[in-house]
């Protein structure tokens, strides 16, 4: 599958990825990108941010291809359910420990994660120097999730503050997720 082949929802974690990071640039240069918008990006709701993304996955002209970083992966794992046959694949990049004592209190509502198998193609992209995840949690969530795990190394966060801004190595895996799809 081709980018253009695919509607690509981006969905951020708590803040709504700025400008320079690297879902923002995505979006911009990506055709078919778009974000998941939510009505409040500073006070996330774990019933409205996931009914967001399951209503803008339904109203799809093309196959779905998600890509999620940190808060919005715990958001698009627990809408999974809902987006059988709706979603072609998930690009789970950072997903956050909500155990974890960095775990933001503000997003406490999504303490509880689904640990059930996606019923679509996934890769979760983890780092070694996580502030938000042990790598080993992580590894842990993307065996329950039926997800490839990769090693992203010593990547922080995987955000604007780690360096992660135009993020050319997480474009070129990106492009080989698409290709398997």
């Amino acid at each position: 599958m081709k980018a253009s082949e695919a509607d690509i929802l981006i969905v951020p974690g708590l803040g709504g990825s700025g400008p320079d990071h690297w879902q923002s640039r995505w979006e911009r240069n990506l055709s078919t990108a778009r974000r998941v918008e939510q009505t409040d990006w500073e006070r996330p709701d774990p019933v409205e941010w996931p009914a967001a993304l399951i209503a803008q996955a339904k109203s799809a002209e093309r196959p779905v291809v998600i890509v999620a970083h940190s808060l919005g992966v715990l958001v698009c794992v627990n809408a999974a359910r809902h987006l059988r046959g709706v979603v072609r694949g998930a690009f789970l990049v950072a997903p956050p420990d909500p155990a974890g004592a960095a775990f933001p209190e503000a997003a406490s509502g999504f303490a509880t994660v689904s640990t059930d198998p996606l019923p679509f193609p996934s890769f979760v992209i983890a780092s070694r120097t996580d502030p938000y995840c042990l790598y080993e949690t992580a590894g842990d969530m993307a065996n329950a999730w039926g997800s490839l795990l990769l090693d992203a190394g010593d990547a922080g966060h995987i955000n604007t503050v780690s360096g992660h801004g135009p993020w050319p190595e997480g474009t070129l895996v990106f492009a080989r997720f698409l290709q398997h799809l």
